[in-house]
């Protein structure tokens, strides 16, 4: 039984790196390709449509931005920088709004009027990957909107913290801006999940060699012991 166990369970984990391997390509080949029109809110689906390359276009909410506390990539690699990710509402042509995470401010740059240069006014078009809102992790801390204190990117609780409404289910990841100097600076996401599968399964096969091999062994030393004749 622990036997079959064991195999079911290293079997199990090469399954699971091969849809690994084929979800990787697939969000890969999104969000690599031509921008396409974001879905509507009656027609979101996340399990098919997040991480798809999109393109809209409106003016930017600029005095309803909200910072999320949040890490991004230094110069030296292994060091992050701390600071917060800019998500502002953008009211597009058709009236309605959807949040875009236009990037990452260090923490030098919190305060708005450090940045003006990075301040986007009048009619702008983004272009960005599709993301579901940001679940809250066990470790993370609560949201604190009196303060505007997040800590996740929550759609729901930011737009209803910002009194905005018409808010797509969705929000927009912008893409980098090539030889861009101000801040936030998009193209923070990276699509990089982990597959430990064929490890996993290695351990589990393994253990299950070892199971035999220690089966084989006893079952070895029971039947020579059976066998040997014994004398008074």
């Amino acid at each position: 039984m622990a036997l079959a166990i064991l195999l079911g369970l290293g079997t199990w984990q090469v399954e699971r790196r091969a849809w690994k391997e084929d979800l990787i390509d697939r969000l890969i080949r999104q969000t690599r390709a031509e921008p396409v029109a974001p879905p509507t809110a009656a027609d979101w689906d996340a399990a098919r449509d997040e991480f798809r390359h999109v393109r809209v276009s409106g003016r930017f909410l600029n005095d309803k931005e909200t910072l999320v506390h949040g890490l991004a990539p230094g110069e030296t690699p292994g060091r992050a920088l701390q600071g917060f990710y800019v998500l502002t509402p953008l009211v597009r042509d058709d009236g309605n709004v959807v949040l875009v995470n236009r990037g990452f401010v260090p923490t030098e740059l919190k305060a708005q009027s450090d940045r003006r240069d990075g301040l986007v006014d009048g009619s702008t078009t983004v272009t960005g990957i599709l993301r579901a809102s940001e679940p809250r992790g066990l470790f993370v801390p609560e949201p604190d909107p009196a303060r505007g204190e997040w800590f996740n990117r929550d759609i729901a609780g930011i737009a209803s913290a910002r009194g905005l409404s018409d808010v797509a289910p969705y929000m927009i990841e912008a893409d980098a801006i090539p030889g861009q100097t101000s801040w936030p600076q998009g193209g923070q996401l990276r699509v990089d999940l982990p597959n430990n599968h064929l490890q996993y399964a290695f351990t589990w096969f393994g253990l299950a060699g070892c199971l035999i091999a220690v089966f084989s062994v006893f079952a070895w030393r029971r039947l020579h012991e059976t066998d040997t004749p014994h004398t008074a």
